[in-house]
C-alpha cells in the first residue's frame, strides 16, 4: 500500500544517517512532509538532498536533543510552517561500551542525556499539540538492550530501558485522547555507527571484532544482522493511521534474539 503517510507531517531526530535516514526515506516514499533534525550540519544537508523532495515538503535543522528549549523551538517551527505535527520519531542516540567498573557517572549521564532526555524533551514539546488535535503518533527507537541485560554496555541498556518505560507510561496517559506511543526495539542492525563502534565494543569484551559478531550471532536465531529498512518498515506502520489500535508496545525486531 502506497501513500500511507500522505497528509501527515513527521519530525525525525537523528535523521542524518543509519536508522533515522532510512525512516526518513521510507516516510518520503509514503508521502509525508518531513522535518529532519540531527547535530551534524554536513551529514544532515546531504541526507536532505538525497531525499530529492520538493522544498515545500521538507525542512531540516541542526538540533541538540539534550536542549529542551531547542526541541520546543523546532516543534514550534514545524507547526508554524505546516499547521500540524502528526508523527514524532525519536531516533537520536549515542552508544558507549565499557565494563561496568570502567564506566564513570558521566558516561551514564551522557547516554541518558541523549538517549532518554532527548526523547523526553521532544515528546513533551509535541504532546500538547497532539492532545489538542486528539491525533498523533510517537515512535521511539529503543533497542533490544531496552528489554534485556547485556555485558559491557550497562549505561546504554539503562538509557534504553528508560525509553521503554517512558513509552509505556505516556501511552497509558494518552490512550483515550487519540495519541499512540510505541517503541521499536532493534537488535544488531547494520549502520555506519555500528561499524565504527565494532572495535570499541570488542575491546571492552576482550575479543576481536570478528569474534564479537560470531558471539552475537549465536544468540540470533535468524543468524544475520538486520538492515535499516526492516526497522523503517515498522516505523511507517507505527507512524501512520494503520497502527491506530496499538499503544504502549515495545516491539522487538531482532532476528528472534529475545525469544531464543
Amino acid at each position: 500500500m502506497a501513500g500511507r503517510m500522505t497528509g501527515r507531517v513527521a519530525l525525525i531526530s537523528g535523521a542524518s544517517r543509519g536508522i533515522g535516514l532510512s525512516i526518513a526515506q521510507a516516510y518520503a516514499r509514503e508521502g509525508a512532509r518531513l522535518c529532519l533534525i540531527a547535530t551534524d550540519q554536513e551529514q544532515l544537508t546531504q541526507a536532505a538532498a538525497a531525499l530529492d523532495m520538493e522544498a515545500q515538503s521538507l525542512m531540516f535543522a541542526v538540533v541538540d536533543v539534550r536542549d529542551a528549549d531547542a526541541c520546543q523551538h523546532i516543534v514550534d517551527r514545524v507547526i508554524a510552517r505546516w499547521g500540524q505535527l502528526d508523527t514524532l520519531v525519536n531516533n537520536a542516540g549515542v552508544y558507549r561500551a565499557r565494563a561496568f567498573l570502567d564506566y564513570t557517572p558521566k558516561d551514564f549521564q551522557d547516554l541518558l542525556d541523549v538517549n532518554f532526555f532527548g526523547v523526553l524533551h521532544l515528546t513533551q514539546a509535541v504532546l500538547a499539540h497532539m492532545l489538542e488535535r486528539r491525533s498523533g503518533r510517537i515512535v521511539n527507537i529503543a533497542s533490544s538492550a531496552g528489554k534485556a541485560g547485556s555485558r559491557n554496555q550497562s549505561a546504554y541498556n539503562v538509557s534504553k530501558h528508560a525509553v521503554v518505560g517512558l513509552t509505556r507510561c505516556v501511552a497509558l496517559e494518552t490512550a483515550t485522547q487519540g495519541v499512540t506511543v510505541n517503541a521499536i526495539c532493534p537488535g544488531l542492525t547494520q549502520t555506519d555507527m555500528v561499524e565504527s563502534l565494532k572495535t570499541e565494543v570488542a575491546a571492552s569484551a576482550g575479543v576481536s571484532p570478528e569474534q564479537l559478531i560470531q558471539s552475537i550471532m549465536t544468540r540470533v536465531p535468524m543468524a544475520r544482522v538486520l538492515n535499516v529498512d526492516e526497522i523503517a518498515g515498522m516505523a511507517v506502520f507505527l507512524g501512520s493511521a494503520e497502527s491506530s489500535g496499538m499503544t504502549g508496545q515495545a516491539i522487538s525486531i531482532d532476528g528472534g534474539m529475545l525469544t531464543a
